[in-house]
């Protein structure tokens, strides 16, 4: 079974006046089949943790472990930790002009699997998982997310995550900017993948909206740079009636 392991993870970034700490010791481990909810108010250090865990430059870990399967993930370069099966749904997707959305995708397939998935076959796996997202198979040749909207942009981003299928699925604010219609399908992408049980899921989010569509087992609350309290999914309940007050009193991380 597949476990991502985060052992007293801290993590900086260089600002005006020198190193500033975002992540303060952060403890979580997801398995394979489990969905672990992340939730918290903007400046907690949600987002950070995400990108420290898929290797942006950015962020500079002072501190802590990181384990997939017992390999260290923060010796390993962004597109080994990729091959390792970390995947990331970024909260704003970045276009890519002059690459088109299925050189892309088969690009990404043949690195993942370690060779050029069949022609045939993919292409029909590529047509299935579009469909089920509802996107139009033209966007297949268009250039990666060039002109997209931001809902487009989600559903891409799913699109990779049904196609590459990772151990582990860190999902960066995937409700943020999507209409009730583009939010029931974007859910319905990540509820298929789920139901496999082969990938452990990381649902990074403010709101409590997208939960309605995506069962988590276990919910967190993220606050000044570390989880502060965990539960199942009677927490989110518990956020929508109260919010975060009672968890930021003294100020935020960043």
């Amino acid at each position: 079974m597949a476990t991502l392991e985060i052992h007293d993870l801290h993590v900086s970034v260089e600002a005006e006046g020198g190193p500033r700490e975002i992540l303060r010791g952060v403890d979580l481990t997801v398995k394979q089949g489990e969905t672990h909810a992340i939730m918290g108010p903007n400046g907690s250090g949600k987002s950070t943790l995400a990108y420290s865990l898929a290797g942006h430059p950015k962020y500079r870990i002072t501190g802590g472990t990181v384990t997939l399967d017992g390999e260290d993930v923060l010796a390993m370069t962004v597109d080994e930790r990729a091959r390792a099966g970390v995947f990331l749904a970024m909260q704003y997707p970045v276009e890519v002009p002059g690459v088109s959305v299925s050189n892309f995708l088969r690009t990404s397939a043949t690195a993942v699997r370690g060779e050029a998935p069949k022609l045939r076959t993919w292409v029909k796996e590529v047509k299935e998982a579009m469909a089920g997202l509802q996107m139009d198979p033209a966007f297949a040749e268009r250039n990666v997310n060039e002109g997209f909207s931001g809902g487009e942009k989600k559903r891409h981003e799913i699109l990779q995550l049904e196609l590459l299928k990772p151990k582990i699925a860190i999902l960066d604010e995937t409700d943020s900017g999507l209409d009730v219609d583009a939010l029931r399908v974007v859910s319905e992408g990540v509820n298929r993948v789920r139901s496999g049980g082969e990938v452990g899921t990381l649902l990074i989010t403010h709101y409590t909206r997208i939960l309605r569509y995506i069962q988590p087992d276990y919910v967190h609350v993220f606050a000044k740079g570390r989880i502060v309290e965990s539960g199942g999914a009677e927490l989110a309940d518990k956020l929508e009636n109260e919010g975060y007050e009672a968890y930021v009193k003294g100020g935020a991380s960043e």
